[in-house]
């Protein structure tokens, strides 16, 4: 169905199903006829991929990412939308709609099970409450997918994909790059949705690395260095270390010496290889 932009005949098809927006579960459907289009564009990286959607709604992103890759699934949790895609997917034969939560499935056998053997991408218009969970997801679990295609709240795009030691960076930002490189692709007003958000959105991709960016000793303890030293940002690493990390301030201190940290430092501040560095001597203090 190519209408799905068109308000009058989005809120036909709700009105049939009874459906209202629920606040819980972020609802904000697009009705912006070039955001989509774009989207799959940049999320599909040609016509042989599968692609796995999260959170379709009523189907519009759906429906462009249906003509540009070879099969599309489309995890939706609200199962009210489940008849609704029904009928807006109907004419599109390489759809498949599971009601599900993505936060609770087994996505490897997902993947099994739907893409034998093609490339696969995810794409997803994803509420501003669950970005950071999903994301993190979908990279933690090294799943064999190439890219992430999304549209997160801006303030969220711009610190996913800011730069490693500069003043936007963040425990996220770490974490992403960590497992992927990001880039914004394009903003998106909130006008372009209904109902309209109160702030703006941005598309970014993440093309996932062969091999994390960094090696640490040990991964659990990279990323609980990473948390630790953004828990309170304005504070010096020395000081949000030693209560994160439950270790003394004098050996958190002593630790950030011996690799050349400096102790005013703030977590903002450090790159890549400096959270490697520091991951590899708390897990050589702890393990001593």
């Amino acid at each position: 169905m190519d209408k799905l932009y068109d308000i009058t005949v989005i809120k036909g098809i709700l009105g049939r199903y009874g459906f209202t927006f629920s606040k819980g579960l972020g609802q904000n459907f697009l009705i912006d006829p070039e955001v989509c289009p774009s989207i799959a564009e940049y999320g599909v990286p040609d016509e042989n991929y599968g692609v796995i959607e999260v959170g379709p709604g009523i189907g519009v992103l759906t429906n462009e990412l249906g003509k540009a890759a070879q099969k599309v699934v489309a995890v939706e949790i609200d199962k009210r939308l489940i008849p609704v895609l029904g009928e807006t997917m109907s004419d599109r034969k390489n759809v498949k709609v599971i009601n599900d939560d993505v936060m609770k499935m087994d996505l490897h056998k997902l993947i099994e099970d739907e893409f034998d053997g093609m490339n696969v991408a995810v794409c997803a218009n994803l509420p501003y409450y669950i970005t950071s969970p999903v994301i993190m997801k979908l990279l933690e679990e090294k799943l064999p997918v190439d890219c992430v295609t999304v549209m997160v709240q801006k303030e969220a795009a711009e610190r996913i994909c800011a730069p490693a030691g500069t003043r936007d960076s963040g425990a996220l930002t770490i974490a992403v790059r960590y497992y992927a490189e990001s880039e914004m692709l394009f903003e998106v007003k909130a006008d372009s949705f209904m109902p309209a958000p109160k702030v703006d959105s941005a598309v970014i991709r993440l093309n996932i690395r062969k091999e994390p960016i960094v090696t640490p000793i040990c991964e659990k303890t990279f990323f609980a260095v990473v948390k630790a030293s953004f828990l309170q940002r304005r504070k010096v690493i020395s000081n949000t270390l030693a209560s994160g990390l439950n270790i003394s301030k004098s050996e958190i201190m002593k630790l950030l010496e011996d690799i050349g940290i400096p102790l005013n430092a703030r977590a903002e501040q450090l790159e890549m290889e400096d959270f490697c560095r520091l991951a590899d001597a708390v897990y050589k203090f702890r393990n001593k």
